[in-house]
């Protein structure tokens, strides 16, 4: 296994992506069980799940963000693989504020004063 900064790195480090073509989560994990029974890299892997999720969410970005900066919070804004494949794709810097994990809370807690 993988710890998230392990994950990131891996896929950062690779020469290229294995392409994983599920788009459901469960075909997903099966493909890639699949692919790394039959030998293929884990770096490789890792680059190829990251750009999974990373190509599903930019088509979903696409149609919602207006013009101005990227804000990116939540757990997984601490994949800087994440991050990277975002900017990549959209073009622009994503801003990812300190503890990106708990800006959520904070604005709930902040909207019910």
């Amino acid at each position: 296994g993988f710890t998230i900064e392990e994950f990131s790195k891996a896929a950062l480090s690779a020469g290229k992506a294995v392409k994983i073509n599920s788009t459901c989560t469960v075909f997903a994990e099966s493909e890639v069980v699949s692919l790394t029974a039959q030998g293929a890299a884990r770096d490789e892997v890792a680059l190829g799940i990251h750009k999974a999720i990373v190509s599903r969410s930019v088509g979903l970005l696409k149609k919602i963000a207006g013009p101005g900066k990227i804000f990116f919070a939540g757990g997984v804004a601490y994949n800087d693989c994440v991050r990277v494949l975002l900017e990549k794709e959209m073009g622009q810097p994503v801003f990812v504020p300190p503890d990106p994990q708990i800006v959520g809370a904070v604005g709930a807690a902040l909207s019910s004063l």
